[in-house]
């Protein structure tokens, strides 16, 4: 089984305590975060509405992403997004304790997928770019039913969903990338993937 899996391009490593640590900490801070985001969303819906509130999605989704791109294993998403939407339930949230994991589900999903597409081994901007606009649209589908969206009518919505995606490339797909070589390069992940991987 050990074999196949080298074959394939990718090892079902298990996660180190280090790993764990880390996605727990990069939850947590998104957590924090949010907190502080809330009010700037409200500020941007204020004076731009629907459209306004889209330019920052992807700082949402920046936290599952950057671990993805630091530990670079199966399953990072999944678990790193999931510890997420649980400390967001806990700390409370003003979107509604669904809205976290229908979220998290979300993005997991397309993440895992993506990457599993190149066997867990393509980590350079482009698939980053890809993947920070690609877990936009589905979570999108949801939340527009989840809150009332479809009342800003169909120009409105694909307007919207075009800046989200966008912010997801940006301030989540080019932030995560720029982040994980930063700290990579500073030595602070001498004991992770990024700092010993190439990009592929």
């Amino acid at each position: 089984m050990k074999e196949a899996g080298k074959k394939k391009g990718f090892s079902w490593s298990a996660f180190t305590t280090l790993d764990i640590v880390l996605m727990a900490m990069l939850a947590a801070a998104n957590a924090v975060l949010t907190v502080y985001i809330s009010p700037v969303n409200q500020a941007l819906n204020g004076i731009g509405g629907p459209i306004a509130t889209s330019t920052i999605t992807g700082l949402y989704m920046v936290y599952g992403l950057l671990a993805c791109y630091i530990i670079r294993k199966p399953g990072t998403a999944v678990i790193t997004f999931g510890i997420g939407a649980v400390v967001q339930a806990f700390m409370g949230t003003a979107y509604g304790i669904a809205s976290c994991f229908v979220a998290a589900g979300c993005y997991m999903v397309v993440a895992e997928t993506i990457f599993a597409a190149f066997r867990y081994r393509k980590w350079n901007l482009p698939i980053m770019l890809l993947v920070g606009g690609a877990m936009v649209p589905i979570w999108f589908f949801f939340a527009a039913r989840m809150f009332g969206y479809m009342k800003w009518g169909t120009d409105i919505l694909l307007i919207a969903l075009a800046v989200r995606i966008l912010s997801g490339i940006v301030l989540c797909g080019l932030l995560s990338k720029l982040l994980g070589d930063a700290l990579s390069r500073s030595g602070l992940l001498r004991r992770f993937a990024v700092h010993r991987g190439a990009e592929g």
